[in-house]
């Protein structure tokens, strides 16, 4: 068995521990790669099954309707279960359950259904709710307060770098192919899937037999009380919603933005090496965050970058071309250190209420399923672009947060 630490308490050592601390962290990057690359391989599924069975723009979106909504059914039931289990092996626990998910995309192409993928979708993304349950706070708790939002960034990171890669790998294995009759376009998606399952379940393999750091304070000790009395929590809940809502309705819509539906650029394939650059500048973003927010403070750096996303959206809706497509594109640059910076701010302070916290935080990702539904609908009545107004207004949330709401 691998050790990389033993016994530490809730982040208060870190001077000593340093060492290992940045084996665990090592180590929980995979997590963080791996969700990420999953959960952008919805933005190839969406234009490919709305293609294959003939959708919708609304109805492709219950791709990530179904996704997000896992997050809504599931997040409390696992905060429950990782208190029960504690986070290693609740990430074990959802690592397998995401490659089950995986893996049912084989049957879900052979049976040629819709209600088949969304339903693998749903137990792949139940996994991935308790990987972001048991993972966000931990690496949280793996250091100093004062450092948590930038520790989080930085593995956030490596969580781009996978919606970076997903594209690419989407767009090679997925769009391009050749098949002209829905039977071969469905076969597509199950080789990339099968392979994803594997993955999976060798990663949770591995996590099984490593010793993690245990956080005792959030482990072993029994809260009193509800975490939702926190103001700041319950309004970074809501900061949760619409950062995760807008980033998946725009990162959801872009090929399609890019193609037929809005610009007239390209065809899906191409359009996807946009979508990887989207995700590209979120990791880049992250990385620079990360560095940054040793000498500002985050919630400065988070009503800076929010400001700049919705001036690069206007943009992108006032104009055409080049300009429209680029203006898009560096939103997510900016989107980068949005989700950990709230999440952190929103856990500061809870103390033996982080875990419930959290649950409560990834509970509000369901925003992802909500927020791209009712662009689609917009999108169907009023056009791509038009539908954009959405994100704005999350956005401008997000601004208040971070410059009021987040205070306790």
């Amino acid at each position: 068995m691998v050790s990389i630490s033993t016994n530490i308490s809730s982040g208060k050592n870190g001077a000593k521990g340093g060492m290992n601390y940045k084996g665990a962290l090592a180590l929980l990057t995979s997590l963080f790669f791996m969700w990420g690359f999953l959960t952008c391989m919805n933005d190839i599924l969406i234009p490919h099954l709305k293609g294959l069975f003939d959708l919708s723009i609304t109805q492709a979106m219950l791709v990530q309707f179904t996704f997000f909504g896992a997050y809504f059914l599931m997040s409390l039931p696992a905060g429950w279960i990782i208190g029960k289990i504690g986070y290693k092996m609740g990430i074990v626990t959802g690592l397998t359950i995401a490659g089950i998910g995986a893996a049912m995309f084989f049957p879900a192409a052979n049976f040629l259904s819709y209600g088949f993928f969304l339903f693998a979708l749903f137990v792949l993304a139940s996994g991935i709710v308790v990987l972001q349950v048991a993972a966000n706070p931990y690496v949280a708790e793996l250091g100093t307060p004062e450092t948590a939002s930038s520790r989080l960034n930085l593995t956030q990171g490596f969580n781009s770098l996978g919606t970076t890669v997903a594209p690419i790998f989407g767009a090679w294995l997925i769009l391009d192919n050749t098949a002209t009759d829905n039977v071969g376009k469905a076969e597509a998606v199950q080789m990339p899937y099968v392979g994803l399952a594997l993955a999976l379940i060798v990663i949770a393999v591995i996590f099984a037999f490593v010793k993690l750091p245990r956080i005792q304070d959030a482990e072993e000790e029994k809260a009193e009380g509800s975490a939702w009395k926190f103001r700041h929590l319950v309004l970074g809940a809501i900061g949760i919603f619409t950062y995760v809502g807008a980033e998946v309705a725009i990162g959801s819509a872009l090929v399609m933005y890019f193609g037929d539906e809005g610009l007239h650029l390209f065809g899906e394939a191409e359009a996807a090496t946009y979508v990887s650059v989207f995700w590209g500048g979120a990791m880049v973003g992250r990385f620079i965050g990360s560095a940054v927010m040793q000498k500002i403070s985050a919630a400065k750096v988070l009503a800076f970058n929010s400001v700049m996303v919705v001036a690069l959206i206007l943009i992108s809706m006032m104009t055409s071309g080049y300009v429209a497509l680029w203006s898009i594109v560096l939103v997510g640059l900016f989107n980068s250190i949005m989700f950990p910076t709230i999440f952190t701010l929103a856990i500061d302070g809870l103390g033996k209420h982080t875990s419930q916290g959290s649950g409560i935080l990834c509970l509000a990702i369901v925003g992802g399923a909500v927020v791209p539904m009712i662009m689609g609908m917009l999108a169907d009545s009023f056009g791509l672009a038009n539908s954009f107004v959405v994100a704005i207004l999350c956005y401008a949330y997000i601004l208040y947060y971070a410059l009021k709401g987040h205070k306790h």
